[in-house]
């Protein structure tokens, strides 16, 4: 049996059975006068009109408010769109520096938290031999790594050209290296698809702050370390001496 949609129910039902009704009722009354007929009939007229134009505006209205709920959507969605546009890396899609900034400085109110910089080696005489898309291409690359290997709550951000965060909160400083260290081999074997077929190596800095720090301490302790580690040869992890930490307490 074909199915048929039902229309939406009459609001003014009530008031046109009303009418529909006075309509019989007048027709009972045949003596009356000439006069009270018209009356009647521009009575009837006037309230069919009435009828007529209040449906019209209920229809508008709900047209109107159909458009405002679609356009309060569209609203969110370019608002969302452009919240994240603010806090992200147009080309990597990771935190900006200005998002890393704030998550550091958030979490650090309340929980202790590690800090992971590393900067890709050499990434200059990538670019300058290769190409600036490869060099793009080699820093998607290593954000593949780094999202393939991070902790769940980890975040990852981009603070530089070729330089990039990992931030865990409740994270020590001991299991943090490890994480650095898993993160450096991944990134030495990863297939760039460079001509010369040359790896890519980054250093690593790690870096543990206590709570009621702030993205500086975070950040100036693991950019010593990222250092001491491009000093000692490129491509492996210097963890920050255990003493700076004591001046973040």
């Amino acid at each position: 049996m074909e199915r048929t949609l039902s229309s939406p129910p009459d609001l003014f039902d009530a008031e046109s059975r009303a009418l529909e009704a006075a309509r019989e009722a007048q027709d009972l009354f045949t003596t009356a006068e000439p006069s009270c007929q018209r009356a009647f009939d521009e009575l009837f007229s006037a309230y069919e009109k009435l009828l007529r134009e209040t449906r019209r505006l209920v229809r508008r209205s709900d047209r109107a408010e159909l458009e405002m709920t679609q356009l309060n959507f569209r609203l969110h969605e370019l608002a969302s769109q452009l919240e994240y546009r603010a806090t992200h890396d147009p080309l990597t899609d990771v935190l900006n520096r200005g998002a890393v900034i704030d998550f550091v400085n958030n979490h650090l109110q309340t929980v202790d938290l590690s800090m992971i910089v590393l900067d890709i080696d050499h990434f200059k005489r990538i670019n300058d031999s290769f190409g600036h898309p490869v060099g793009d291409k080699v820093i998607l690359g290593v954000v593949a790594c780094l999202k393939s290997m991070v902790p769940e709550n980890a975040r990852i951000g981009r603070v530089g050209g070729e330089e990039f965060t990992v931030i865990m909160p409740n994270h020590p400083g001991g299991a943090s290296l490890q994480i650095a260290q898993s993160l450096r081999k991944s990134i030495e074997d990863y297939s760039f698809g460079l001509s010369d077929a040359s790896t890519v190596t980054a250093s690593f800095g790690v870096s543990w702050v206590q709570r009621g720090g702030n993205f500086d301490d975070a950040y100036g302790l693991a950019d010593e370390a990222l250092y001491a580690a491009k000093r000692g040869g490129r491509n492996r992890v210097a963890l920050a001496p255990t003493q700076l930490y004591l001046q973040c307490k």
